[in-house]
């Protein structure tokens, strides 16, 4: 029997996904996952709130830094959404508007992680971003409670720290400010705790 040759997505793939799903491509394979659920959008909106005024504005911190919400990743061949993503101002002093996605790795991702889309972060998206050199990743999981910071050494990936609950950290590449991690999920509840809450 002959096997029929796997078709490889495309962005007309990307283009055609229906508006209610985050579409990528990795290694060929078009991935569909659903919009952030509600702990996941807290988390990743809060984290970028905090991050904005002193890295991209400047005030109570050092700025030099855009950092943008989900944006769209051309590397390669592979087409990625990060849910946050950011660019030292040298490398991207302005954002050109001629194209809806970006070819210009971050140098810095932020992956929110959820039951339906750790597995793809942790085993297909981290290689690529090793592959186009991003220095720093981290992944959050608002149900864990927890940030977990990566920074790339010879392609690799070394887990620099991780952090939980209501700690109060430093993580590069963001390192110039205390971050409050009780602010990611001050509006975050578990069923378990609503539950309880009667």
């Amino acid at each position: 029997m002959v096997e029929a040759a796997r078709r490889f997505a495309t962005y007309q793939d990307i283009l055609d996904a229906p508006s209610n799903k985050v579409a990528e491509v990795i290694s060929g394979i078009l991935h569909l996952s659903p919009r952030p659920a509600k702990a996941h959008a807290v988390a990743m909106s809060a984290l970028g709130e905090e991050l904005g005024p002193p890295f991209k504005r400047g005030r109570g911190g050092p700025g030099g830094w855009i950092i943008l919400d989900e944006p769209e990743l051309h590397l390669g061949s592979d087409i990625l959404v990060p849910d946050l993503g950011a660019w030292r101002r040298e490398r991207m002093p302005a954002v050109v508007t001629d194209l809806p996605y970006f070819t210009l790795a971050p140098d810095w991702a932020c992956e929110v992680l959820s039951p339906s889309t750790s597995k793809v972060d942790r085993t297909e998206k981290l290689p690529i971003y090793a592959r186009e050199k991003v220095s720093h990743v981290w992944l959050v999981d608002p149900i864990l409670r927890t940030l977990e910071v990566l920074r790339l050494e010879s392609q690799k990936w070394l887990l620099v720290d991780t952090f939980a609950d209501d700690a109060r950290v430093r993580a590069e590449p963001f390192d110039a400010i205390e971050l409050d991690l009780a602010i990611l999920w001050a509006d975050v509840v578990s069923p378990e705790d609503a539950a309880s809450q009667g």
